[in-house]
């Protein structure tokens, strides 16, 4: 063989070899995904309600009158709750007279009387200041969008002797209280759930705005 044709066969051997070399930096298939989560800060927003309170017609209080007063709690936000209502009656040294006309002992008392409906549980009760004041929790879960029942729908100033209070002005104030349900109340009821959720609401609130009437 000459030596021209053993230059060519090289040369050809040689082209082989770059040919197999380029084909081995052809790319892999390859791809990538990513995925972005968004995370929407929820919202407990409620509204106290009262529909049947007409303050016009409560200006002149007589003993033994019933008034209507009917709070409740609608759920306007997106998270679902733990909801309560909290009632401070009024109280003063008064006489009073029995059904039939008796006159009773003068003592401290609560001027108007309620009675609580069912569905609602009572958490705690207690003095403060001039005032009783009562907390009362929703037995359910409050829904977004949903409506409590009312805690009462009317309340009665009781039968005090007259020449007492006359002109006197008193308030019966009602605060509304909510606390996210999820991560509040642990186990148990709803009852138990939402007495838990309660104090966390209580420690949380300390000091602030929102804190409740204790």
């Amino acid at each position: 063989m000459t030596i021209k044709k053993h230059i060519m066969k090289a040369a050809a051997v040689c082209s082989v070899i770059g040919i197999l070399a380029a084909g081995g930096t052809i790319a892999y298939l390859t791809d990538y995904d990513t995925e972005v989560n968004e995370f929407t800060v929820g919202k407990v927003d409620i509204e106290l309600e009262e529909p049947g309170w007409n303050p016009d017609e409560s200006t002149q209080t007589e003993p033994s009158q019933v008034i209507p007063k009917d709070p409740k709690i609608t759920n306007k936000g997106a998270n679902d709750a733990f909801v309560y209502l909290e009632v401070s009656i009024p109280m003063a040294n008064v006489l009073v007279a029995d059904a039939e006309g008796n006159r009773l002992d003068r003592k401290e008392r609560e001027l108007f009387l309620f009675q609580a409906k069912a569905g609602w549980t009572l958490l705690e009760s207690g003095k403060v200041g001039s005032s009783q004041v009562y907390t009362y929790a929703y037995d359910q879960i409050l829904r977004a969008g949903q409506t409590t029942t009312t805690l009462f729908d009317t309340v009665t100033f009781i039968n005090i002797v007259e020449g007492q209070l006359d002109t006197r002005q008193f308030n019966i104030p009602v605060r509304a209280y909510a606390i996210q349900a999820k991560n509040t109340g642990g186990a148990g009821s709803i009852a138990e759930q939402a007495a838990r959720a309660y104090e966390k609401y209580v420690k949380q609130n300390n000091g602030q705005d929102g804190r409740v009437t204790r």
